[in-house]
């Protein structure tokens, strides 16, 4: 009796392929995903797994979907954190997963370089429909990225080359961006950097006294910071504004965490009426969660001064920028916003979510401060008034800053299944930024699992006994 050979795999021309085994990615995962964090340990970021090991978030996730991912055992867990805001959409939208099959299966020429195809030019047409004083659209693959762009486009615009930056500004770890990090442990160990300036957020005395020196490019701000949720104080973006302008200096908004909805507008600085930022940086939401992609939006004459002739037409561009699949994800991100009203969705249910927390600082003396605009909310812990509570307290910070933040997030994960993040180093801080989908399920299920959590630690339970373990672990480490 003879064995059927099995059929050969046809090319993409319709050719007969014999490429031998072929990869099969549902069988390696199968084969080797038990050692993730073996690998990771030994190939990638030997911290990463150590520090989930210690802090107990070592789970092993299966399958996401939306605002939820399930774990090995098919536990249901919540995304407070949508993938420090990329899962705008939440994991696995069908509207982005379709279009990405569909622009896969269209086989196009993509990358040639020599040509001028559709999709970017309506990704950068939609884009700018929510910034109708912009005009011209350069596309990356990253936050920092579309940072990079802003600065160097800045730069060469007003032929200046200092840019004004906040205090505790985040807007990446490249080098230019790095250079204007306002968090010093971002920052350590890699200067020289560029010659930027910070100054405070909200401070137009010290903006009017840096730009009188007359070497200003920019300043680049954050409407809501995500180190520690502050937003910039009102009218500050419009005064800022003003004051570059009339300084020949430009505005760069950095709404690559705030934009696309997260904060109850399409950006942030929209909430501040007048305002209308030179360049403006988007990244993370417009990725869908599937592939890279960043854009940075500015004026007609600044994108002109930069690519001035035929002979600068390369001056600044990105070997992945505007792929097809980056371009189909954007192009089905905005589209599923507006067909699915995620932008009033976020504001609403941002708006119950923060009240909700709001109503528990008058319960709870731990707890200090609630901000924040549609579904990107600070939640800040203080010191508290009762003695017994204080000593605990005392014991924390003298450990470390940001430890009692850091045993509030631990139970949330450990014992209700929800995953959220500190702020930043050495913050009391827990920053939510869930994905923009999530609903009033979601919103009181969190709601109950962190009174279940802040009426443990005011009563002196599970929670110190951690916080134990984590004073040892900081003082360990110094």
């Amino acid at each position: 009796m003879t064995t059927a050979e099995p059929a050969p795999r046809q090319t993409a021309r319709g050719q007969e392929a014999d490429t031998g085994q072929e990869f099969d990615l549902a069988g390696l995962l199968a084969e080797r995903g038990g050692e993730r964090y073996d690998l990771h340990g030994r190939y990638v970021n030997h911290q990463l797994p150590r520090m989930l090991h210690t802090i107990g978030f070592d789970k092993v996730y299966e399958r996401a979907e939306g605002a939820h991912f399930w774990d090995a055992d098919g536990n249901d867990h919540l995304d407070m954190l949508a993938g420090f805001g990329v899962m705008g959409l939440g994991r696995h939208h069908p509207v982005v997963r379709k279009a990405l099959h569909d622009v896969l299966d269209a086989g196009l020429a993509d990358l040639t370089r020599f040509d001028c195809p559709p999709l970017p030019g309506l990704l950068a047409e939609k884009l700018l429909s929510h910034s109708p004083h912009l005009d011209r659209v350069f596309f990356g693959n990253s936050g920092t990225e579309a940072v990079e762009t802003a600065l160097k486009f800045a730069r060469y615009a007003t032929g200046r080359r200092r840019v004004l930056y906040c205090d505790h500004a985040f807007h990446g770890l490249t080098t230019g961006s790095l250079s204007v990090n306002g968090e010093d442990g971002f920052r350590e160990g890699f200067a020289p950097l560029l010659p930027d300036t910070a100054i405070p957020l909200g401070d137009l005395d010290a903006l009017a006294r840096e730009l009188k020196k007359g070497d200003v490019a920019a300043l680049i701000v954050e409407p809501i910071q995500g180190k520690g949720v502050h937003e910039a104080p009102p009218g500050y973006l419009r005064a800022a504004q003003e004051l570059l302008h009339r300084h020949k200096a430009l505005l760069i908004a950095d709404e690559v965490q705030t934009g696309l909805g997260r904060t109850g507008d399409f950006y942030a600085y929209q909430h501040e009426d007048g305002v209308e930022p030179d360049l403006v940086c988007v990244a993370k939401s417009l990725s869908g969660g599937y592939v890279p992609v960043s854009a940075t939006l500015g004026k007609d004459w600044i994108f002109k001064k930069v690519y001035s002739s035929m002979d600068r037409v390369l001056v600044h561009s990105a070997s992945f920028g505007a792929n097809a699949q980056a371009m189909a994800a954007g192009l089905a991100v905005l589209h599923a916003m507006e067909n699915e009203q995620i932008v009033a969705h976020a504001r609403a249910i941002g708006e119950r979510l923060k009240s909700g927390l709001q109503a528990l600082t008058e319960r709870y003396e731990l707890l200090s401060e609630v901000r924040g605009r549609g579904l990107m909310i600070g939640i800040e812990f203080g010191r508290p008034k009762s003695l017994k509570l204080r000593s605990r307290w005392a014991m924390l910070q003298a450990a470390r800053k940001g430890l009692f933040a850091q045993m509030v997030v631990v139970p949330l994960l450990q014992r209700h299944r929800i995953l959220t993040q500190v702020s930043g180093d050495h913050l009391e801080v827990i920053k939510l930024i869930p994905p923009l989908v999530v609903d009033e399920a979601d919103v009181d299920r969190f709601l109950e699992a962190f009174t279940a959590v802040m009426d443990d630690a005011h009563e002196g339970g599970l929670m110190w006994d951690f916080g134990k373990t984590l004073v040892k672990q900081a003082v360990a480490a110094r």
